[in-house]
């Protein structure tokens, strides 16, 4: 025979004030585990949304991202006319030496941090379709002019549209603002590559980028790359080369994961005291329950049920504390391109379903010792107690 679940609810109510703390020290934790996975997620999408299957990013053998590349006009030359790359209505190949390179842009909010400048080919535009532009127009080769996406104009001075930002020995001017589908391109500015080899003074280019004809065609161009021994290049898909982007989400999520735990351990023992005082509290109900039949399994799990139930509580305001940040854009340093990337907390079901499932795991862990006391608790001390 089962206790009544009424009896639990009933027993919550009176108890209001211990219960209500319970739940709100949970559900802070809930909490901040959802925000700091959302926070996690959210970043490693930005990556794992971005490019192509049909392009190839072409980079120095070695380098761990565009910006630590090299790559040569003669090795763009041979490059870009290869077999089984794209050819546009003109018979041109459908490729774009690419240049990145890192400022320094003043903050709104104070304080200055490195922005990734790309500077693309005529072809550039065409090979990511997700780019468009919300603002203005396409900057002109030649004027000094850029874009940038609407992400970094929020956050940083100077980045609007029409406005002017000083680099080097450079002043650029805003022309247009775009956006690229949450992808990491809504973390840079786009200038002319030409115009951006000449401004810092750069010999060479970071990246090419190619259309392939099919997934046979890209084989056969990554294998004739790497095996010529003129050049040292490496060529990889580019939602492949993006997806390692995605290690600067760990240092978050383990850092996230290791605060929650540890927040964890406090929320589990406030609901382990919570119930010790419950459980001294009704020591004669739980001797009454005795006499009318209940087995101690029955009062044990009747106790558990009673910590889960506070739990899920937690675990649901915990939810709805965290679901406001949901679409809110922030941004992070990115240790492989040494450039700030932004990206939106994203909150999915799954994270809420975790984040229910991590409340009722502190509800059971918190609930077995006072459980398993008021199961074993003297039937004639139970009925003795004041």
């Amino acid at each position: 025979m089962a206790v009544p679940l009424k009896y639990n609810w009933r027993s919550l109510w009176v108890r209001w004030r211990s219960t209500a703390a319970t739940v709100l020290s949970m559900g802070l934790v809930v909490g901040v585990f959802v925000m700091v996975l959302a926070l996690a997620h959210g970043l490693t999408a930005t990556y794992l949304e971005t490019g192509d299957a049909r392009n190839l990013i072409v980079f120095r053998k070695g380098s761990l991202a565009e910006s630590s590349s090299q790559i040569t006009l003669e090795e763009v030359r041979r490059t870009r006319y290869l077999d089984g790359i794209e050819r546009d209505a003109q018979g041109e190949p459908r490729a774009s030496a690419e240049m990145i390179i890192l400022i320094t842009l003043p903050r709104q909010s104070g304080g200055k941090a490195h922005v990734q400048v790309r500077g693309v080919g005529p072809q550039g535009l065409g090979l990511r379709p997700q780019m468009r532009l919300t603002q203005g127009r396409m900057f002109r080769p030649g004027m000094r002019e850029c874009v940038v996406s609407e992400n970094l104009a929020r956050r940083f001075a100077d980045c609007q549209l029409e406005a002017r930002f000083r680099s080097g020995k450079t002043t650029w001017h805003v022309v247009g603002l775009f956006e690229a589908d949450q992808t990491a391109y809504d973390s840079e500015i786009w200038v002319d590559v030409d115009e951006a080899r000449e401004a810092f003074n750069r010999a060479f280019y970071s990246s090419l980028l190619v259309r392939t004809t099919g997934a046979v065609a890209a084989e056969g161009v990554v294998e004739r790359i790497e095996v010529d021994p003129l050049m040292r290049l490496r060529a990889v898909p580019e939602p492949e080369y993006f997806r390692e982007q995605t290690k600067t989400a760990q240092p978050i999520r383990v850092l996230g994961l290791g605060l929650a735990v540890l927040m964890s351990l406090g929320a589990a023992f406030a609901a382990m005291n919570t119930l010790y005082a419950s459980v001294a509290a009704r020591a004669r109900e739980i001797g009454t329950l005795r006499v009318l039949g209940f087995r101690p399994a029955t009062i044990y799990w009747s106790f558990m049920l009673e910590s889960l139930m506070v739990a899920a509580l937690g675990g649901v305001v915990g939810c709805l504390l965290a679901l406001p940040l949901h679409g809110i854009a922030t941004g992070t340093f990115n240790w492989a391109t040494f450039a700030e990337v932004a990206f939106e907390f994203r909150i999915t079901p799954g994270l809420l379903a975790g984040g229910l499932g991590f409340a009722l795991l502190m509800g059971a862990v918190g609930g077995a010792l006072p459980a398993r006391r008021a199961a074993r608790k003297p039937l004639l001390a139970a009925l003795r107690a004041e």
